[in-house]
């Protein structure tokens, strides 16, 4: 099944600069701290992690040989996740909460078991193809209406200026490529360049044109490590017309150039396939 993945590791990670896709990651051993902005996101046996609104942030990995690193990844298809969540809010009263593009939940008895019930169906290849896309809705389910899910459905909502953003933030990952401005994505979010400028840094922690910079370098590192690339070549298919800019901006990101990087990935790490149909530009 396409949306479950498999992660394993057994090695700790440091602290590493990554941009999620939406997506729930559920850890069953090991352990994972997120930080962004000025808040730590743990995400372990005892909490999972949620995403609605693809953020760069760093991340590191607590694992060894002897304990590896286990957990799930779902990529989430935002249109059953949105409907789900208005079927609930129609069904129930909806808790006031502020929207929220990441949270981190404890795991509760039933989220448990229904993550218990997605192993066993996956196991075999018919339940995995028959039952298991039940049991990820089930998972969204127990995500919307679990601790934190209010901030979560908040979110999706659509209403307000943070949906605004969010389609901003759905069209830079679309056309990182392009000469995108912030003056031509204010105008299409029907908002003044300072308005957008506030509520884009509420929603990512970060400005435009550095979000901008960081999904194309995240995609530059990508497309040298699955395609072996050159940087040159990679720093032109992903918008960038001044090489020493990309390197400068490449190291200042990932700390390391952008050869270097990807001979550390390889010697690191093992690349799943990659997606037939890549809607975010995403890096785990």
């Amino acid at each position: 099944m396409a949306a479950v993945r498999f992660l394993r590791s057994d090695r700790p990670l440091p602290s590493t600069p990554v941009l999620y896709e939406p997506g729930i990651v559920i850890v069953c051993q090991g352990r994972k701290r997120g930080y962004w902005a000025d808040k730590v996101y743990l995400y372990d046996a005892q909490h999972y992690l949620a995403v609605s609104v693809p953020v760069p942030f760093t991340m590191e990995t607590d694992a060894s040989a002897d304990e590896p690193l286990l957990a799930i990844y779902l990529t989430i298809d935002l249109a059953v996740l949105a409907k789900l969540a208005l079927d609930l809010d129609a069904l129930t009263s909806p808790a006031q909460a502020e929207p929220a593009g990441m949270i981190s939940t404890p795991m509760d008895e039933a989220m448990s078991e229904t993550v218990l019930r997605l192993l066993q169906a996956m196991a075999h290849p018919v339940e995995a193809r028959l039952l298991a896309p039940a049991i990820v809705r089930e998972i969204y389910y127990r995500v919307l209406s679990g601790a934190q899910g209010a901030s979560m459905r908040s979110t999706l909502s659509r209403q307000g200026q943070f949906a605004k953003i969010t389609k901003a933030i759905q069209r830079i990952h679309k056309n990182f490529r392009d000469r995108l401005t912030v003056e031509r994505l204010a105008a299409e979010a029907g908002m003044s360049v300072p308005t957008f400028h506030a509520h884009f840094r509420l929603v990512t922690h970060s400005s435009p044109i550095q979000y901008l910079k960081s999904v194309r370098l995240h995609q530059a590192r990508l497309i040298m490590l699955r395609e072996g690339t050159t940087a040159a070549a990679a720093c032109l298919e992903v918008g960038y017309e001044s090489a020493s800019q990309f390197s400068r901006e490449f190291k200042r990101l990932f700390g390391r150039s952008p050869g270097e990087e990807v001979a550390h990935l390889k010697s690191s790490f093992t690349m799943p396939r990659p997606p037939g149909r890549q809607v975010w530009v995403a890096s785990h």
